[in-house]
């Protein structure tokens, strides 16, 4: 489909992101932000959590652009319609602070052995979006996690009491970035797991 725009970096123009992304429920992401409170104290952290309900695991990021790309979003839609997978139980075990690049660092929540849990939502949407011509989106590493906040200072891994959630939809997710406003173009529910 090549009248697509090409995905852009972030940029001084670039100001609507659009990502693939899963959210806790309303539940978990109180018990996330509860532990991202004390967690930020504990590690005497600067940076401002993440809101809530802007909680969230990245599937795949769709870029950064000017203006919002109608021909991007309709073909994430449609390549989000194929999917057919079931709901499934993950549980965070683990904070760290991601050490690449510059500061500030994302402080996260890991979920190292459900990797496989994840690949089984992932693969077929990076599969669906190859389809519909959204493949140079599905290029990189993947590693499953929570940002709760941005810091200058880092902290090592670090156990913390499992939280558990059933991941059961993901959502088509447009960022207005500075603006601390998340929009929902979409969303698709799992099927009924074994979770």
């Amino acid at each position: 489909m090549s009248s697509r725009p090409q995905r852009q970096r972030f940029g001084a123009s670039q100001k609507e992101r659009i990502f693939f992304a899963c959210l806790p429920d309303a539940e978990t992401a109180a018990r996330i932000y509860a532990l991202g409170e004390r967690l930020k104290r504990a590690n005497g952290f600067d940076g401002t959590q993440v809101l809530p309900n802007h909680l969230h695991v990245t599937l795949y990021h769709l870029g950064d652009w000017p203006t919002l790309p109608a021909p991007v979003v309709s073909a994430a839609e449609e390549a989000a319609a194929q999917i057919d997978v079931p709901s499934f139980e993950i549980a965070f075990t683990r904070s760290e602070s991601f050490r690449g690049g510059m500061g500030p660092y994302p402080f996260v929540l890991t979920c190292e052995q459900d990797e496989a849990a994840w690949l089984a939502l992932r693969h077929p949407l990076g599969a669906a979006m190859e389809r519909v011509g959204l493949g140079g989106a599905t290029r990189g590493q993947f590693t499953p996690h929570m940002t709760l906040l941005r810091d200058e200072k880092r902290a090592r891994s670090a156990p913390i009491e499992p939280i558990k959630w059933t991941v059961r939809e993901f959502v088509l997710v447009h960022s207005l970035l500075g603006k601390t406003t998340h929009i929902h173009l979409g969303r698709w529910p799992l099927g009924i797991g074994t979770a």
